[in-house]
């Protein structure tokens, strides 16, 4: 039977996490404290940032003080994440349009939680090479026609 701290036997459904390494257990101790929510991960935050997005996402909760407020540079937000000026704004701009972040330009702030992660609709694919890059069927066709495999009828 799974026990708490206090040997009571833990509610029925409810697992004890003890920590593995109880002599590493995070604290404050006097330093900042940067967390993200549980909802983040939960709630489908994670899944929809890009990889530039969630990179400056963590960067800015990390250097955040209790109000979410940081006020990193953009040469060192590129020179520590290793973007480009052009993926570091890109990246930037897609935070505030998904209401993580807010930015005055001096400051940022990572806000609370929307109700729900901001998803943009996939663009229409219009192109030959977008249909290419992006529609599953055309892609299978191209990848038999290069295996020298004859169309299939459906």
């Amino acid at each position: 039977m799974t026990t708490t701290n206090s040997h009571q036997p833990a509610p029925r459904g409810v697992i004890h996490r003890a920590p593995i390494r109880p002599d590493r257990v995070r604290a404050i101790a006097g330093q900042s404290f940067a967390f993200v929510p549980h909802r983040f991960l939960r709630d489908g935050f994670f899944a929809s940032l890009g990889p530039d997005e969630l990179r400056l996402y963590v960067l800015l909760v990390l250097a955040a003080d209790r109000y979410g407020v940081s006020f990193y540079h953009y040469d060192s937000i590129c020179s520590l994440l290793e973007l480009s000026l052009e993926s570091y704004l890109r990246a930037r701009n897609a935070l505030i349009a998904k209401d993580l972040i807010a930015f005055d330009g001096t400051r940022f702030q990572v806000l609370s939680l929307p109700a729900r992660p901001h998803v943009a609709p996939a663009p229409p694919l219009t192109t030959d090479p977008q249909f290419e890059a992006d529609d599953p069927a055309t892609i299978r066709r191209l990848v038999h026609r290069s295996l020298g495999h004859p169309d299939e009828a459906r």
